[in-house]
Order: structure tokens, then C-alpha cells, then sequence
């Protein structure tokens, strides 16, 4: 992993397979990034923010990211909670010209 001050290059693309999700230490933040099948890429915390559960392990359909502790739906692209109260922190997220992952060290929403 290497930290350029605004951004982070995580690792390769093919270190996420389509359709899953992958955690990332990144300084003292955890966040999951996830690969569409579609190829879209999106970031966001890696916890669940209703019972902490391991969104990485969730279910992935399109960008309605499903928690694998109580079902609750998410839409990866705005981080709002389809079903709940709570919503997602989301990263800015890329793919550079060597396919590596680069990640936003600042949350999309700032």
C-alpha cells in the first residue's frame, strides 16, 4: 500500500474478484471496496454502522450492498441505507492506468 497524502494505491484490481468486496487497513480507517460485475468500483466503511457487521462479506447485487448480520440493504453509490436508519461513510475510488486500486484518503461527501 502506498499513501501519496490524498490518496492510496491499495493494491491490484485482480485482487478483488467481480461481484465481491475486499477489506482495506488504511491508517487507522477499515473500508471495504467493492467490484461490480458490471466493473464499477465503489468504497465505503467497513462496518456495518447498525451491529458492526463485515460488509466486504455481504451480498452484492448491482449497487445494493446487502449485510451479512441482519439483511439490511445499502446503495453503494450515495451510502444511504435502503432499509434502516443508517447510512454508509463512501470513498472516492479508481482504477489507474497499471490496474491498481487508488482510493480517496478524504470521504466522498467532503
Amino acid at each position: 500500500m502506498t499513501d501519496t497524502g490524498t490518496e492510496v494505491v491499495l493494491g491490484p484490481l485482480d485482487s478483488i474478484p467481480t461481484g465481491e468486496g475486499r477489506t482495506f487497513g488504511v491508517g487507522s480507517e477499515r473500508v471495504a471496496v467493492f467490484r461490480t460485475r458490471n466493473e464499477q468500483l465503489f468504497a465505503v466503511q467497513a462496518e456495518c454502522p447498525h451491529k458492526a457487521g463485515p460488509l466486504a462479506d455481504g451480498l452484492l447485487g448491482g449497487t445494493t450492498l446487502i449485510c451479512p448480520l441482519h439483511s439490511w440493504k445499502f446503495d453503494l453509490r450515495s451510502g444511504e441505507a435502503l432499509m434502516g436508519d443508517c447510512g454508509l461513510r463512501t470513498y472516492g475510488v479508481r482504477v489507474d492506468q497499471e490496474g491498481q486500486i487508488i482510493l480517496a484518503t478524504r470521504l466522498a461527501s467532503e
